[in-house]
């Protein structure tokens, strides 16, 4: 597996809290399992290979970061998603979104440029032309404004 599915794996664990009433720790205990991979690999190809040690503590600390950080990252998409209300933005663009932004703050190792990439990637296989432009705008406007460094 490499980081780009387990990236998009995270982004589905991020999308599925949104339905949940498990606590982050116990819908990955769950989900992160080869039981849990063989059962949905019918259904989506990222699952055909269960994630290795290194790959599972990567989506966790996906996954709990953009749990632990849900309130600013939605706090940065409402800011640059200029005339849009954060509620009429679809769930995965939103958990997209999230994840990317939670990896330009919070993960150093990952180029800003390659996490946006990933995103826009990603999001193209989920949401129509229209919603990857709009969110590949809000992704830039981000690093532009928030990482001005990079």
């Amino acid at each position: 597996m490499v980081r780009n599915v387990a990236r998009e794996i995270a982004i589905h664990l991020a999308y599925e809290l949104s339905f949940t009433d498990q606590t982050v720790k116990e819908l990955l205990d769950q989900r992160l399992t080869t039981e849990s991979f063989a059962s949905l690999a019918g259904e989506d190809a990222i699952y055909t290979e269960a994630p290795n040690e290194k790959q599972a503590a990567y989506i966790r600390r996906l996954v709990t970061g953009v749990e632990e950080h849900a309130a600013e990252l939605d706090g940065y998409i409402s800011k640059y998603a200029v005339g849009w209300d954060f509620a009429r933005i679809p769930l995965v663009a939103s958990a997209i979104m999230r994840v990317c932004m939670y990896e330009i703050l919070y993960m150093p190792d990952i180029p800003t440029g390659a996490a946006i990439n990933e995103a826009v990637e990603i999001a193209k296989k989920y949401e129509t032309p229209e919603t990857v432009k709009f969110m590949n705008g809000i992704l830039g406007s981000f690093a532009r404004q928030e990482c001005p460094q990079e």
